[in-house]
């Protein structure tokens, strides 16, 4: 036998026999060190073995190169895609002065078909190399997917935790212009106290305005407050529009405060009304990170079992939270939820892994522009989720492979291929549901099909 079982079944050598009678058939190639014996995606190459010195194994896998193995004498590489017709999978290259065999497309595959003990070496090792492969892969592709959610979770934490920050920072500087305002202000008449309280309550820090009108009211209060002499009256206009205090209520402050303390008075009050529109901000800004921490938390179904009932809405809601960065620069989303929907048993991480791999799909074929519609119903044994985007289509000569485990239209690089064909297990194998999609330009629509209750074998195909 030529095949040893105390070998690593993913990396066996062909022994020394097996060696002398290849080299009959093959070509010897002398390399140095950082040579390239093929590539990735390379069509024109040849199953090598290696006679001398290391080979290393290498595929791009994201946005790095990843080291699959290093190959020594008697080991070999090339036989999935020989056998396959595919280009290379995975690229080789010498790391030191190196030695290997090169046996062409036609000799090779003659080996193989006379089922010799070679051949019986080589079949195991392919199987076994092949789920190698596919399982770092799939390790590969949900780190990928953790570090784009990672990526866009440090920008939506990142703008209300800056936002806080300032406002924080304003803050402090505002209370101490209090402070010494304070003392001011104690020279007017009970009266006129309770006016200036009451004045405050009546401004309204939540009015949102178009920055046209903000503009022009901006304008007509920086120019009455010039009007009373007023000093920094442009730094404290913006304050008194954002809180509806227009001219006509600036008016009846200064009918009712003696003129030499209007100055003291529409300070303090611009002041004042900063700090309450400083806290609000705050506020917000804290409620915000509240609302992506509860996301995350929900996304990944924290101490949780796995096999749980679960609110669909809620976790494609956490899903797009999370790549609120991404939407918010050009994509409308719109949202056609059947509110009847009822909970299902699912494995709610592994289907917001589904809602991630769809989005994110959608979000690169509109690159960045256009809308994305989510439209859920129900029956009494299945729900339907469906993902569309107004991007550019999946061509209709690759449809029939979106599936496929590693195929991928992204440069090399970019992508796994496996996102998909991750989406289609994990509603198909694991949730006994189903997935098809149609596709035309301006209009791709993804329909997934999940049993309300996967226990009771209910199969959902449409």
């Amino acid at each position: 036998m030529l095949h040893d079982p105390n070998e690593n079944a993913l990396f066996p050598k062909l022994p020394e026999e097996a060696l002398h009678k290849m080299q009959k058939v093959g070509a010897k190639i002398h390399l140095n060190a950082g040579d390239t014996v093929f590539t990735e995606g390379q069509a024109d190459y040849k199953f090598c073995i290696v006679l001398d010195g290391e080979i290393e194994i290498t595929k791009q896998l994201g946005g790095e190169r990843k080291l699959l193995a290093v190959h020594r004498r008697g080991e070999f590489m090339g036989e999935v895609s020989m056998l396959t017709g595919h280009g290379a999978s995975a690229s080789a290259r010498a790391l030191t002065n190196a030695t290997v065999l090169e046996i062409d497309s036609e000799t090779f595959k003659r080996i193989i078909a006379e089922c010799s003990p070679i051949a019986d070496v080589i079949l195991t090792a392919m199987v076994g190399r092949s789920k190698d492969v596919e399982v770092q892969m799939r390790h590969s592709e949900k780190l990928a997917a953790l570090g784009k959610l990672s990526a866009g979770l440090a920008h939506e934490l990142n703008n209300p935790a800056a936002a806080a920050q300032r406002a924080s920072s304003n803050l402090r500087e505002i209370s101490k212009t209090l402070q010494s305002l304070m003392c001011e202000l104690y020279s007017l008449s009970q009266e006129q106290l309770k006016f200036l309280r009451d004045f405050e309550l009546q401004a309204n820090p939540t009015i949102k305005l178009d920055p046209l009108d903000q503009s022009d009211k901006e304008d007509a209060v920086t120019d009455w407050l010039e009007d009373h002499d007023i000093k920094n009256s442009w730094k404290m206009a913006p304050t008194f529009v954002n809180t509806a205090i227009d001219t006509d209520k600036l008016d009846n402050l200064a009918d009712q405060i003696p003129q030499d303390k209007l100055e003291i008075v529409l300070h303090w009050l611009e002041a004042k009304l900063a700090q309450t529109c400083l806290l609000n901000q705050i506020e917000q800004s804290t409620a915000r990170i509240s609302e992506i921490v509860q996301a995350v938390k929900g996304y990944s179904y924290m101490d949780q079992a796995p096999l749980q009932e679960i609110d669909v809405h809620q976790g494609i809601e956490n899903t797009l939270i999370i790549f609120g960065h991404k939407l918010k620069k050009g994509i409308a989303v719109k949202r056609e939820y059947d509110l009847t929907l009822p909970r299902i048993q699912a494995y709610g991480s592994e289907l917001n892994q589904v809602w991630t791999n769809l989005i994110d799909n959608a979000i690169d074929a509109m690159k960045g522009k256009g809308q994305l519609t989510i439209r859920t119903e129900s029956d009494n044994t299945c729900i339907l989720v469906e993902i569309t985007d107004t991007g550019t289509g999946i061509p209709e000569a690759i449809q029939p492979r979106i599936f496929e485990p590693f195929f991928t239209t992204k440069e090399m690089g970019a992508g796994t291929g496996l996102g998909l064909d991750i989406t289609y297990r994990i509603i198909v194998k694991k949730h006994h549901g189903d997935i098809h999609f149609v596709s035309k330009p301006g209009n791709t629509s993804f329909r997934i099909y999940l049993p309300i209750n996967p226990s009771e074998k209910t199969k959902c195909e449409r």
